[in-house]
């Protein structure tokens, strides 16, 4: 695989560019009219339940899925009529561990310079560079299988690095990892982001979520929202209850089955309560509790964070949301 020049970029350029990118299986469109544009330096968060579209979207831009219709460009280039000189700009980093377990950490990341293309002359200077970042300095011989998960992941992260691209496609890079590797993990895409690499993360986090310049929302194939994680926090124009109740679990289950009530989740052992007219069922509550075996011992009004944001664009709560904002 060689890689191909690319012209310089400026930092408005879009690294990535969707215009109605389509993929169908038959009847089924798996990735309906998708289209945005990811520019240079962003960390862009790809959210959505399993089977929304995220693996097809992103298997098309590696060149993998010819699409239906429309269009993606990285770099400029088609990344299907384009995609093995395309190929060379991007990094891509599985969920799963993909790298050659019997090699040692310096055989993998030779054998994958020498897959990208690069020059013999630049070759273990670059390796060493990125051993020196992804903590790797000290185990250059240890074979990759032996080595914990979570540098296993960094180890993935700099192969995906080794030919120095533009964009790095990363799929659930943390998941698995302890909280201490996913804190690191995570600095370094902020130390990428900060060089210039845009950066493209599915996550199933709502936490790692809040950490991305932009996030996207898609959901049966479609884009329903894209946007930087507090303006996406914004549209969610609903007061958001919590209760303090005991016991909390029946409380829970006995609780959805309200009119008026859309879903309950349970928040630091509080409930929160997902109601268009949450003012009206607390108001309610507080004049006559429908449950005399159950202990309702306060309420209070909570900020929506990712999590409940990503609960009412999957869940479609649209009376919750203002989808107009986002458009």
């Amino acid at each position: 695989m060689r890689r191909s020049a690319s012209p310089p970029l400026t930092p408005s350029e879009a690294i990535v560019s969707l215009r109605g990118l389509t993929k169908s299986f038959g009847k089924v469109k798996a990735v309906d009219n998708l289209s945005l544009e990811i520019r240079r330096g962003e960390i862009f968060g790809f959210l959505g339940a399993n089977g929304a579209g995220k693996t097809t979207t992103m298997r098309m831009l590696c060149g993998l899925l010819r699409p239906t219709a429309g269009e993606a460009k990285i770099v400029g280039g088609d990344v299907w009529r384009e995609r093995y000189a395309v190929r060379a700009r991007f990094g891509y980093m599985a969920q799963k561990f993909s790298l050659y377990p019997d090699l040692t950490v310096l055989e993998n990341m030779r054998f994958f310079a020498g897959a990208y293309g690069v020059p013999r002359h630049q070759m273990e200077a670059r390796i060493q560079q990125l051993l020196r970042q992804m903590d790797l300095a000290e185990k250059p011989d240890t074979p990759a299988g032996a080595l914990s998960g979570g540098m296993r992941q960094l180890l993935a992260l700099g192969c995906a690095l080794v030919h120095n691209p533009p964009l790095l496609f990363l799929d659930e890079p943390t998941s698995g990892l302890d909280p201490v590797h996913r804190q690191q993990m995570w600095d370094l895409l902020y130390d990428l982001s900060d060089s210039g690499i845009t950066i493209f993360v599915t996550t199933h986090y709502m936490d790692e979520a809040e950490r991305c310049t932009d996030v996207g929302f898609i959901h049966k194939g479609q884009l329903l929202a894209k946007a930087s994680p507090r303006a996406l926090m914004e549209t969610f124009k609903a007061k958001l209850l919590e209760l303090d109740v005991k016991p909390l679990m029946p409380a829970l289950v006995r609780l959805r089955e309200i009119p008026g009530v859309l879903g309950v989740s349970l928040h630091s052992g509080r409930l929160r309560v997902y109601a268009p007219e949450a003012e009206k069922l607390i108001a309610q509550w507080q004049e006559t509790w429908p449950f005399p075996d159950l202990q309702l011992n306060g309420s209070r009004w909570a900020e929506p964070d990712m999590e409940d944001v990503f609960t009412a664009y999957s869940q479609g709560y649209d009376s919750m949301l203002n989808k107009a904002a986002m458009s």
